[in-house]
């Protein structure tokens, strides 16, 4: 019979196990039923290591398991907790506000293809069980596609938006506590991923030509089985890989070549940067993962995955022809609006919109002294050089909704903290000057006079 365990003067519950797994998951069973609350604390490692007849590492390698899933959370020598329910930050519109959203993180609506012609030709034929998973027409114009950009040999596959491509890509390499490196700020639905995955997290660091030399080095030298990398348009920062900074960063990968390089070109149709990627030819593992939430819509949920044999092999297991296949519907109505040239032209000036709306604000910023990057992408990064918290705050009370920094930092907020990510290019003329002239107010904390002459 296992021992209990007197948890800090709560009710003893008996936690069990022999393996690391088993010990976390009695402890997630505890969690689960109400048994231990949140707040409530885990006994210490070498106590509980002791009453299990285990070794002390198999504890410790319990409780990480379970800060990584977020169950429990360390805080050093006062010991491990059970981790208190926390929201977690999404992109998207802010939901039960009467503030002007302007960190949503969305396209144009307006600026979106009309998907009703394609509507009318999608339902036929229908698709029936154990037909093949991708539309042949889609699968050939994709193949040409990313082969422009990709010329070595690999397999398509079709997921259900890139998201959920990263995932499935993650789930057939790696186990829990695994772990992958992401670049700091990242991308919060990769954030998502990776750690409710139960993965542990390596930050590398990303400055104006991408994801760093040195911090992927260091990601590496810490044991990832995986990298998670945007070639152009990160989200938060809008940065792009230079193709010297590619050509590095493939050449430190070399020497780890079974390592699973995912490469999220989440903006490729209207990127006005060109693709550089860092899977070198003779890298073993690899994806490249495009969808088409960005230019043609967030609900046309597909996205093509671009990879090596063995990896499209296991990708295969897990969208079978019988239960997980990425809708034909969706497929002929993707297919239908990619060859479209009007929708093409639409695509572009689409572009162009984002380009130029945000390139002008920034110019705006620079007036009143305030550094921000434009880069590629839906979104602006903005440097408020102090806290951006307080800032954001102080927009608040101007009407405005701003997304900080520090919600797409790993750990420690870092420069991220000082930094408002802002979806501006959908304000008017006049609403961006307002916006511009209270984010100025709001850095100084002094009155301005209005817009900038």
């Amino acid at each position: 019979m296992p021992k209990e365990q007197d948890l800090g003067g709560r009710p003893s519950v008996p936690i069990t196990g022999a393996t690391a797994g088993e010990i976390a998951a009695s402890v997630r069973d505890h969690v689960d039923s109400g048994a231990l609350a949140p707040g409530a604390p885990l006994p210490p490692v070498r106590q509980l290591a002791e009453v299990l007849g285990v070794n002390r590492n198999t504890v410790v390698a319990a409780y990480r398991q379970l800060v990584q899933a977020g169950v429990a959370q360390t805080h050093g020598r006062a010991g491990t907790t059970v981790a208190e329910p926390q929201e977690s930050a999404e992109e998207g519109f802010a939901r039960d506000t009467v503030l002007r959203d302007v960190g949503h993180g969305n396209p144009a609506p307006g600026l979106l293809p009309d998907l009703s012609a394609g509507l009318a030709t999608a339902s036929r034929p229908p698709t029936l069980y154990g037909e093949p998973v991708i539309d042949p027409e889609l699968a050939e114009w994709a193949t040409r596609w990313i082969a422009s950009d990709h010329p070595r040999d690999f397999r398509l596959t079709l997921t259900h938006g890139a998201v959920d491509a990263v995932e499935r890509l993650l789930a057939q390499a790696l186990t829990q506590g695994d772990a992958v490196a992401l670049e700091d700020p990242c991308f919060l639905a990769s954030i998502h991923t990776v750690r409710l995955a139960g993965y542990r997290t390596v930050p590398v660091p990303i400055d104006e030509e991408g994801m760093t030399v040195l911090g992927l080095r260091a990601a590496l030298r810490a044991g990832v089985r995986a990298v998670v990398c945007t070639p152009r348009a990160h989200n938060p920062t809008g940065a792009s890989l230079s193709a010297a900074r590619a050509a590095e960063l493939r050449a430190v990968l070399a020497e780890h070549p079974y390592v699973l390089v995912i490469e999220d070109d989440h903006y490729s149709r209207l990127a006005t940067t060109g693709y550089h990627s860092i899977i070198g030819a003779e890298h073993a593992r690899w994806a490249l993962v495009r969808s088409v939430s960005k230019f043609l819509g967030p609900d046309l949920r597909l996205a093509f995955v671009a990879s090596d044999p063995e990896t499209a092999r296991r990708l295969a297991t897990r969208i079978s022809p019988g239960t997980t296949w990425v809708s034909h519907l969706l497929q002929r109505l993707a297919r239908t609006l990619l060859l479209d040239p009007a929708a093409g032209h639409q695509v572009a000036a689409a572009a162009a919109h984002y380009v130029e709306r945000n390139a002008a604000f920034v110019a705006a910023l620079a007036e009143h002294g305030i550094t921000a990057r434009a880069g590629d992408g839906l979104n602006v990064w903005v440097d408020v050089q102090g806290d951006a918290a307080r800032v954001g705050r102080r927009l608040m009370r101007r009407g405005w909704l701003a997304r900080t920094g520090s919600d797409f930092a790993l750990g420690t907020a870092g420069s991220a903290a000082r930094h408002l990510r802002l979806t501006v290019h959908d304000l008017d003329a006049d609403a961006a000057d307002r916006l511009v002239a209270d984010i100025a107010e709001a850095v100084t904390g002094r009155p301005t006079a209005g817009p900038a002459a």
